[in-house]
């Protein structure tokens, strides 16, 4: 069963680019005492996810900072090498966005939020969603029906309902 608003956040290790080299990020550290968005897509350069997810938490950055948010991280199931490169491309790394890798798919799993499309290549990869997480609990959850649109779970849609 999916996470739902009101459930704690499991902890999960997840890895993130640093300056030498990959390096694990707790997601109860992330969490701990913070207010944190958390968007979720099904893999770096796909289209809907570089044409439409990121960019929309790119545009509304700073909207989320006046609204008290601490950080926003983009989470998808690929290696910390391609979500640094996509990263720089999409302009999230300059933007201030977090972009943390979950290559073996544990903090999705955990999320029960995970699926397989195989004929498209997709396997083990993340539902699309975005929710808002205050002090290690889902204050916010919105998951897309599809996840190959970016409706419900776009930066707008979120500042939207919060």
């Amino acid at each position: 069963m999916p996470i739902s608003q009101g459930d704690m956040l499991p902890d999960a290790t997840l890895v993130r680019m640093g300056d030498d080299g990959p390096a694990p990020v707790k997601m109860s550290d992330k969490t701990k005492g913070r207010k944190v968005v958390i968007f979720a897509v099904p893999g770096a350069f796909t289209p809907t996810c570089h044409s439409a997810h990121v960019p929309s938490f790119v545009r509304t950055k700073d909207q989320f900072d006046a609204k008290g948010v601490d950080e926003i991280i983009c989470v998808s199931c690929n290696d910390p090498f391609v979500m640094k490169a996509w990263g720089e491309s999409t302009g999230a790394t300059d933007a201030g966005i977090t972009m943390l890798a979950d290559a073996s798919s544990e903090f999705t799993k955990a999320l029960g939020m995970d699926f397989d499309a195989a004929p498209a290549g997709l396997v083990s990869r993340s539902k699309r969603y975005a929710m808002l997480v205050e002090d290690g609990k889902v204050t916010l959850f919105q998951p897309e029906e599809n996840s190959g649109v970016c409706d419900v779970s776009g930066g707008e849609s979120l500042l939207d309902n919060m």
